[in-house]
């Protein structure tokens, strides 16, 4: 159930050519509190003018707008009346399409660039005269449409920007959606709330007064059944359903045993009976039942594989006892529909990201997605906004599996209380040293090595526990982060003094690529 169409009436499109910043360009645009949804570039125009879009942005991409075979669009596009902006392909597309002229560029511009912009243009309202921007092409436009003046320029690129007044079309030759362009919130500001004259009223508290209205109208008086992982994205689905039909939600939390320390009971204390949300929870303990199941399986993807497969069993056996639900709700986010290629057509019953797929035979007439049109950062407003506690909303990313693909080789009852208590350890002094909001994702791996060691008059002959601790902006690349040594000498003393079966502790320098985030 995608919900943007009815929740705002203004929208700005996204268009997508393929660029890799799709999703940016759509997050910075709500972050002016106007709702923007992405669309791939085979979008019917027809379909585009049904929207009645207040703007619409195109992505840049990777092909050159010249040659036979790239994405292209109709003219009719640049001639709705919409004010159109074009960004990087974006830009060089709408001046081909219009007659002007994009050519292989005699010098490639990449990263940081100083650009000279007009500051009577209104897209530079408050921009400095001279800013760094971010510029990535091949391609150059060497000669602006007819109509259009040129707006901004740099040594190399003369045409980095241009505006057509009479029709409100704009293009930008270099990326304002990345952080790298100093000011390029503030020029996408000036084009949706200035040039396209949204009043931005996009805000978490109305999106979740509506939602809760839209999720009352659509259920009526059915059932809803949620499987629950104690992630961000299922837990506030959970809050969002619970406050809009209470007792009608049932929620399904299986507990596999592969979750942090004490993650379960926490869980439980937030959505069950003596925590403030009024829904019907069910807690599995099924942890022995899934040690028993990985006994002896040591390769990654069968230990993935069983667990998943496990969790529909488990599933499923709750769900017949409840009976027949009217809806299976999931806590599908927007990233989610746009990387399944959906853009914003009506999604497919997707694998669920938290249990690697759905029980196809779990008795229910319609799936309901009540966070499909929310970015990450924006679920975590909506939990906030909801009453969730802060340590649930900003938990860190977690894998579905849990500590099966954090634990090499095989999974055993003593592996994982070993790794609980690290990560335990490890997460607390992060927190301490005031880390843990600047470090995008941290935690305890268990290797398979075990080494000799000493401690007190003894040899000992136990395992090696790795830290790990990456930033990352899209998860697709990763950097390793430098934790101070202090902290690391902290974590390594209190982890071989309180940790039983540990005797040497690894820091993980390894990016991603060639490396994951995960270890399995």
């Amino acid at each position: 159930m995608s919900m943007g169409e009815k929740l705002s009436t203004e929208k700005v499109i996204v268009i997508d050519f393929g660029g890799q910043y799709n999703q940016l360009v759509a997050r910075r645009v709500r972050e002016c509190n106007v709702y923007c949804e992405i669309y791939s570039y085979k979008t019917d125009i027809e379909q585009i003018k049904e929207m009645h879009p207040k703007g619409i942005i195109l992505t840049g991409g990777p092909n050159s707008c010249y040659e036979e075979d790239s994405p292209t669009y109709q003219k009719e596009l640049f001639e709705l009346g919409i004010p159109v902006l074009g960004l990087c392909y974006g830009a060089q597309l709408m001046m081909h399409i219009l007659g002007g002229k994009v050519e292989k560029a005699p010098v490639r511009e990449y990263g940081k660039t100083e650009v000279y912009v007009d500051k009577s243009s209104s897209l530079f309202a408050d921009v400095a005269e001279t800013t760094i921007c971010w510029m990535s092409h091949f391609d150059y436009i060497s000669q602006a449409a007819p109509g259009f003046r040129i707006i901004a320029h740099t040594t190399d690129c003369p045409v980095a920007a241009a505006e057509c007044l009479d029709q409100n079309l704009y293009a930008i030759q270099f990326h304002p959606e990345v952080l790298h362009t100093v000011e390029g919130t503030k020029m996408l500001y000036n084009f949706v709330r200035g040039v396209c004259g949204c009043s931005g009223t996009w805000r978490m508290d109305s999106f979740v007064d509506e939602s809760v209205q839209r999720i009352r109208e659509k259920v009526g008086d059915g059932k809803v059944l949620l499987a629950l992982s104690g992630g961000v994205d299922s837990s506030v689905a959970a809050g969002l359903l619970s406050r809009a039909i209470g007792k009608q939600l049932t929620c399904v939390f299986v507990d596999h045993g592969l979750l942090r320390k004490d993650e379960g009971d926490e869980v439980e204390a937030v959505f069950g009976p003596s925590g403030n949300f009024n829904l019907n929870f069910i807690r599995v303990n099924a942890q022995e039942r899934y040690y028993a199941k990985l006994a002896g399986v040591t390769e990654p993807e069968t230990k993935r594989k069983i667990i998943g497969e496990e969790f529909i069993r488990v599933f499923e056996e709750e769900a017949k006892k409840i009976g027949t639900v009217d809806f299976l709700a999931q806590g599908t986010i927007y990233p989610d529909v746009v990387e399944s290629g959906l853009g914003g057509e009506s999604a497919v019953i997707k694998s669920h990201h938290n249990v690697g797929g759905l029980p196809e035979y779990v008795d229910f007439k319609e799936i309901i997605e009540p966070l499909r049109d929310l970015f990450k950062d924006e679920v975590r407003k909506a939990g906030l906004e909801l009453g969730l506690p802060k340590n649930l909303v900003f938990r860190q990313p977690f894998p579905g599996p849990g500590l099966g693909i954090r634990i090499i080789g095989e999974v055993t009852a003593e592996k994982v209380r070993i790794v609980q208590d690290a990560d335990a350890i490890y997460r607390e002094e992060i927190a301490k040293a005031g880390l843990d909001r600047s470090i995008g994702q941290y935690f305890a791996a268990l290797t398979n090595m075990r080494s000799v060691g000493v401690m007190g008059d003894e040899r000992t002959y136990d395992y090696a526990v790795a830290l790990r601790a990456v930033n990352t902006v899209d998860f697709m690349t990763a950097e390793s982060v430098e934790i101070p040594f202090e902290v690391l000498q902290k974590v390594m003393s209190r982890i071989i003094n309180e940790v039983r079966g540990v005797n040497r502790v690894f820091y993980d320098l390894t990016s991603k690529p060639p490396g994951t985030i995960e270890f399995e």
